[in-house]
């Protein structure tokens, strides 16, 4: 028996209107999380900019879901599909602080997967001080790295890696 078996199933609930400010807020709390771990310091700003998030949920073939355990959110994800190539890419992806470390981002992350079967390639960033969402995406979901870029200007949030997973045939680790 895994030691996550107890959660139950994780689901996935597409996000309404109303719910998007919660949303909001949850996610950038578990980003924020991270980032001061990182820096060694309490942020001013939140992280992602609500304008970051706000034009991610709005944009073309935008999909923001709740990430559900038992009728509980416990994280979300904002997926951008394009139907006609099948490339797709997830924009954000969290679980709440208090659920990680559960086995659930990788039962999201596969439930993602079975939403969208005739992708042909997922794509995802994540900032570079995200060790654990680098450990997850390569490790735990297959995806490999495509690059590492950095902004010409001098923040450290600004530097970001970039993954992606081809085709069906990669597995996540961990089934």
């Amino acid at each position: 028996m895994s030691e996550y078996e107890d959660f139950g199933t994780v689901k996935l609930q597409k996000a309404n209107a109303n719910s998007f400010s919660e949303f909001k807020v949850a996610l950038q709390s578990s980003f924020r999380v991270a980032a001061e771990a990182d820096l060694g310091h309490s942020l001013e700003e939140p992280i992602p900019s609500d304008e970051d998030i706000d034009r991610s949920v709005k944009g073309e073939g935008s999909v923001t879901y709740w990430i559900m355990v038992n009728d509980q959110r416990v994280g979300g994800a904002v997926v951008v599909i394009d139907e006609t190539s099948n490339r797709n890419s997830l924009s954000f992806f969290f679980i709440s602080t208090d659920w990680q470390s559960r086995g659930l981002g990788l039962q999201a992350w596969k439930a993602i997967e079975r939403e969208y079967p005739s992708t042909k390639t997922w794509e995802t960033v994540t900032p570079y001080f995200e060790k654990r969402n680098i450990h997850f995406y390569v490790n735990r979901c297959g995806l490999r790295l495509l690059s590492f870029t950095t902004s010409s200007i001098p923040i450290l949030i600004s530097e970001e890696i970039r993954f992606i997973k081809e085709g069906r045939k990669m597995r996540c680790s961990g089934l």
